[in-house]
Parts: structure tokens; sequence; C-alpha cells
């Protein structure tokens, strides 16, 4: 019999599975669970831009695009990004269409990272970023963000990691896991360090448009400040974003990074021999999305936000400590009180009351004493999730 496992590249074996896929392994062989674990809207994208790609069919559309993706779309972002990001890039050869967002974050790290160049993010945080840290032969720097300084990564603490093999830094805010983001003094400590040290900074902002706070006098939300729009930081950040969360558009699978000239050719290289170029009907659709589809966003967040206060509250009343998240459409409760940490409460949890969570050390070790709870689900479906959850609780030994 073939030996299989010597066969396998060995840093592929050695790469963890996702915490979020292995966990609802579980779920998906159930039919009667309540999830609080998928982080997806929980709406379809609007009529006129499922429209678009079902127009784009219609009309044969069904051959490849440039490698950097459509013309009229990459023009179509750049007017978005300087609208909501106050950041300008040439649609020409500054902006390229990619097949989601993690392929964006991958292309980038790629087109980089030379073997040993550390690359500092902080936790808890997506669950791609070491791994695709790993795989693109870097080194990753994970920095511990707690609670007590509501999980914002503080200059200080980016100064405590840097060395002399520092590349490349990652920003996820808001954050995934935590709903977290950064205030103007830290962003702005941040860029300094950043010039300072020579540092290339990928700013993963997908969820740039589900922010609730800085609201003005008129009652809109002025919208979350990038790094990249600093002084002396366009030419050194990779902005990373896409059509997923704020357009619920996840299986579209279309995301976009808007660069430097130098590094999106870089980036276009190993996307044109990997994946050629995303799907031309997704991005008939998100043409549609950036044109019209922006009127789903400000509903879609309200919603977002009355679910957010619900579950915090809930979250207190519990007696679980809990940040208020400013953005995204997660809770990041810390559940070591109950005497469970994150795991061992998530799959008793889910045996029990069949309510699935994800635990957060499935976003690296700095979450091992959390749960991560999407609040992207009908009022419904999380009050009886929160319910059941206030029955375990109470039924733990004190």
């Amino acid at each position: 019999m073939m030996d299989y496992q010597s066969k396998l590249n060995q840093e592929v074996v050695s790469l963890p599975k996702s915490g979020i896929r292995e966990f609802f392994e579980l779920v998906n062989n159930s039919s009667d669970i309540i999830s609080l674990g998928v982080g997806e809207p929980d709406c379809p994208a609007p009529w006129d831009v499922r429209e678009a790609a079902i127009y784009s069919l219609e009309k044969g559309e069904t051959s490849y695009t440039s490698n950097l993706g459509l013309l009229e779309l990459r023009k179509e972002i750049s007017t978005y990004v300087e609208s909501e990001a106050d950041v300008s890039y040439r649609a020409e050869d500054e902006i390229i269409i990619t097949v989601g967002v993690s392929e964006a974050f991958d292309l980038a790290l790629r087109a980089l990272v030379n073997e040993g160049d550390e690359v500092i993010y902080h936790e808890p945080c997506y669950v791609s970023y070491s791994p695709s840290i790993v795989m693109a032969k870097g080194v990753p720097v994970g920095i511990k963000t707690t609670i007590e300084d509501k999980f914002e990564l503080t200059p200080e603490a980016l100064q405590s990691v840097i060395t002399a093999k520092s590349k490349i830094l990652i920003l996820n805010f808001p954050t995934n896991p935590t709903g977290a983001v950064l205030s103007r003094e830290s962003l702005e400590g941040i860029a300094k360090l950043a010039i300072e040290n020579d540092l290339i900074v990928f700013t993963d902002e997908i969820y740039r448009e589900l922010y609730y706070s800085e609201e003005q006098a008129d009652g809109s939300i002025k919208p979350l400040l990038s790094i990249a729009s600093l002084p002396g930081m366009k030419e050194r950040t990779i902005f990373l974003h896409g059509f997923s969360k704020a357009f619920a558009m996840t299986g579209f699978r279309l995301g976009f990074a808007c660069a430097p000239a130098p590094i999106t050719d870089a980036m276009m290289k190993i996307h044109q021999y990997s994946m050629l170029c995303a799907p031309i009907m997704s991005q008939r659709a998100a043409i549609e999305a950036l044109k019209g589809g922006r009127k789903l966003i400000s509903p879609m967040k309200q919603r977002y936000h009355s679910r957010r206060d619900f579950m915090i509250k809930a979250f207190h009343e519990m007696g679980l400590e809990c940040v208020v998240p400013e953005g995204a459409f997660y809770a990041f409760p810390k559940v070591s009180s109950t005497g469970l940490m994150g795991k061992e409460f998530a799959l008793k949890f889910l045996e029990q009351y069949k309510v699935a969570v994800v635990p957060g050390e499935a976003f690296g070790e700095a979450g091992q004493e959390y749960i991560r709870c999407c609040y992207a689900e009908s009022m419904e479906v999380i009050k009886e999730a929160l319910d059941r959850m206030k029955q375990f609780i109470d039924k733990l030994p004190s």
C-alpha cells in the first residue's frame, strides 16, 4: 500500500485544518442545528445584482476576461474606493480582480514574501492568515490583542515584535472575529512605525461598510478611516476588499486588491498562471452592485446593529464579558468564567442544546477563552439560540 504521508508536502501536512470548517463538519451531519457560526449575510444578493449575472449568461458571456479583470469593473472600484476610503487608484494598473478577497490576500503574500521574511498580524484573527503566511514561506508573527484593550492593536504592541526580518504587517479592521476597529490615534501610530521600519501593510477591509460608530448629526455614519489614506501610506499599502459581506455576494467569489502598479503586476503574474481571471458573470454582477447595490447596505447594517445590541445585552445578563463590536457582524464573548474554555463550551453547547458557535481558538491562541457568535441571522434565530445558551450556562456547575 502506498505511503501517502511520505508523498505529501510536509508543510501542508503540518498545517491545521480550518477551525471553523472542521467544527462545522459536525453541524452538517444534523438537520436540527441552530447556527450562529457561518459568517455570511442572511439575505441574498439584491435582485438587480443577480439579474446582472443572469443577463450576462443570457448574452452568452462565458469567456475569459483580462487577467486584471474587466476594465469597466476596475473603473467602478476606483470610484468606489476613493469615495469610501479616500484613496485613489488607477483602474488601468493599480487594481486587480480576484476570486474572493482570500485569493487577493494569497497573491499579495506570494508576490512579496521571500523565505524567512517575518509577517506580523494581530490575534484573534481570520483563520487563514497564519497558514497562508506559512504556505508563502514566510514566518508568522502574531500579536495578542486583549479584551482589556477592546482587541485593538496598539503601536506599542507592534513595536515590541518588529525585527530586522519584519517585512509585512496585516491589519483587519473591523476584525473577524471580534468586531474591533482602530482609533485614529492607533492607526496613525502604526502608520508611523510602518514608515520608520519600511513595512508593507496589508489592510483587509472586507467589513469596512459594516461599521457602527461615528454617527454624525444627520444620522449618517462617517466612513471608517483607512490606513491607506494616511500620508506616506498609499505607496506601501495593499488595500484588500471584496463583495461578500456588504453586498451579500459570498457565492459570487469576487474580491479585489488595490496597490502600487509594480505590486499589482507581480500579483497578476501569479494570478494568470494559477487562476487566470475571475468569472465574467460575477464581474458583471459586481459592476451592478457598485452602481446600484449600495442601497442594500444601510438597511442591512441597521438590522445588524439592532441584533448586535440585543446579543450583547443578553451576554451581559448571562454574566459573560463581551466587548461591544464596532463593526462586522460577530460578537466574541469570553466564556471561561463558566469554567469551560471556548472549544469545550462550543462542543457541549452543540451536543446538549443543538446550537453551533465557533470556538475562539479557531482564530488563534489568543481566542481560547472565547466563542464567536455571528449575528447575521434573523432575530428569531438569535433569540432562540441565546435562550438555549442561558439554559446551558444556568445548568453548569457553579
